[in-house]
């Protein structure tokens, strides 16, 4: 199967690899970028706490440019969204890593209901943008939590013509859709040809959040049953 992927890099390109360990053959073409503002990091990090959360691998990927400061910083438990988070932090060196069940709301919920010691409350270690439900569940537990932008998505503004040739030259049959953010920027791209490019084209979307950037009436969704890559691949 020829498969879209438009997740920003590296991640692509593991994902790329992946699909073609599988068979498929995948075409990468990454929606959004990652601009890092690790400093942000060490900001809050400075101030009182007793744990870090993180709800995406971006961040490690933006804290890696200051791995020599985040020595004092290692042994704090750190409460990460899903598995593939948790291993970013462990290579990253953080000794005490906790995963949760693999989205925002139900980190929020699982942080509330561990037995640790949050009296100097959390940093929340994020990018922007962001889906609103890990802080808006953390906000009902009364958890108190510091906010950290390590790293912003930026939107690659690529050529209609290039999205174009690509549809006409190397039509896929699926395209795979991991943020609200890139299907949304990844449809404001392609608003002329949404109509007709992806009519019969299957849109396969890693949560129903996702799924909500995708325009009414086109194309046949279909949403992971848990949001993580296995699940998104099992729709294929």
């Amino acid at each position: 199967m020829r498969i879209l992927v438009t997740r920003p890099q590296p991640s692509a390109a593991a994902t790329a690899a992946r699909l073609e360990a599988l068979g498929h053959e995948a075409i990468v073409l990454p929606m959004m970028e990652a601009v890092h503002l690790p400093q942000a990091a060490m900001d809050v990090l400075a101030l009182p706490h007793s744990a870090i959360a993180v709800t995406s691998s971006e961040t490690f990927r933006a804290l890696s440019a200051i791995r020599d400061q985040l020595t004092p910083h290692l042994q704090t438990p750190v409460f990460c969204v899903g598995a593939a988070t948790a291993d970013a932090a462990r290579q990253l060196g953080f000794q005490s890593v906790i995963v949760g069940p693999g989205t925002g709301a139900g980190l929020a919920h699982f942080i509330a209901s561990t037995p640790t010691n949050l009296e100097e409350g959390l940093v929340y270690l994020a990018g922007v943008p962001r889906s609103p439900g890990f802080e808006t569940a953390l906000q009902g537990a009364r958890i108190r939590c510091r906010l950290a932008e390590v790293y912003r998505m930026s939107p690659i503004v690529h050529a209609p013509k290039t999205i174009e040739n690509l549809l006409l030259s190397r039509k896929p049959e699926a395209v795979l859709f991991y943020s609200h953010e890139t299907a949304r920027h990844f449809f404001a791209l392609n608003a002329l040809a949404t109509k007709t490019a992806f009519h019969d084209m299957r849109l396969l979307c890693l949560s129903e959040h996702v799924a909500e950037a995708v325009p009414r009436g086109i194309g046949h969704i279909a949403i992971a049953a848990e949001p993580n890559e296995a699940s998104l691949f099992a729709l294929l």
